[in-house]
């Protein structure tokens, strides 16, 4: 996914209501459910965003809680489910902490998606953060950065085109063992998410994409710079989608406290703004809008996909 036909970068979006850490989730998710994210899905994809995105996290320990919450939504449930209810739109797990499952487990359940949904996956994975979810699943929480380089590579073997799919590595091991459907697509595209040195690394040696974790703006050109020259330096070739979170937004003028970092004004404002990302080299956008409700929040989707995309040019 480079930038759209007309030197626009893509946009997307991370859904609300199925994550609601305290960082981001409005007051008005903790009562929504099924039909919001099935109507906010919808307007999304009427709006023409690229893609959107939801969250991965098994469990959430007691220490964390107060901030994290513990409302995360399974991503495969949930993104079979909006497939079901869109037709277009790409659907991105942002990011699935695959370290934490068995490839050929996560393989299965992304395949499936992948196929049901006519070859719309986008497969973004991460290192994870959370101590107790790796301890309770019995995983190393100190080698979760050597497991997901391994996972990443298992991954490209189980989602590709052969039905049994092999794979040698000191963490996983398999061969023999046949796995249907296989993915409608021919390469899964798999994003790697996080702006530490090895999350970028990571990114520029095996992912096909690049999920930034809360990278300023001012941070970008450099992260970009070194992700470009490892890929020079190891001699891959071939196109990587640079990504990046916005400021949170809202189109026009509020009438409400929506956060001093929230970018607000009219809709070539905030174009003007947001071209800078592309100046910078990146593809694809990810926004996030402030709102009061679901009807405040479609509302600011439809505005932007019909006000503020067609200026990012």
């Amino acid at each position: 996914m480079q930038d759209l036909p007309d030197g626009r970068p893509a946009y997307g979006i991370q859904l609300p209501v199925q994550s609601q850490s305290t960082i981001y989730a409005e007051s008005w998710e903790a009562g929504a459910g099924a039909d919001d994210l099935v109507a906010i899905a919808r307007a999304v994809e009427d709006a023409g965003f690229a893609y959107l995105a939801v969250c991965d996290h098994v469990a959430i320990p007691r220490r964390l809680a107060p901030a994290m919450s513990t409302v995360w939504y399974d991503p495969v449930a949930t993104l079979a489910h909006l497939a079901a209810v869109t037709g277009r739109i790409r659907l991105l797990s942002h990011v699935a902490v695959v370290g934490l499952r068995h490839p050929l487990l996560t393989a299965k359940q992304y395949a499936t998606l992948d196929h049901l949904s006519g070859g719309r996956l986008i497969l973004g994975v991460g290192a994870g953060h959370v101590r107790e979810e790796f301890e309770v699943l019995g995983v190393d929480f100190g080698q979760r950065g050597a497991v997901l380089d391994e996972a990443v590579d298992a991954l490209r073997a189980a989602l590709g085109p052969d039905e049994f799919p092999t794979h040698h590595g000191k963490f996983y091991d398999f061969e023999g063992l046949g796995q249907r459907p296989r993915p409608a697509q021919q390469r899964v595209p798999v994003w790697v998410g996080g702006s530490s040195p090895a999350a970028v690394r990571r990114a520029a040696l095996k992912g096909d994409g690049w999920l930034p974790q809360g990278d300023p703006r001012d941070r970008l050109p450099a992260q970009i710079a070194r992700l470009r020259r490892l890929r020079e330096e190891a001699g891959i070739e071939g196109p990587i989608t640079v990504g990046a979170i916005t400021e949170p937004l809202y189109v026009g003028t509020p009438d409400w406290a929506v956060g001093r970092r929230t970018l607000t004004g009219a809709p070539e404002a905030l174009a003007e703004s947001l071209r800078a990302y592309g100046e910078m080299g990146v593809h694809q956008i990810q926004v996030r809008f402030r709102s009061r409700s679901r009807a405040e929040l479609i509302d600011q989707i439809q505005a932007f996909g019909a006000d503020v995309a067609p200026r990012l040019a």
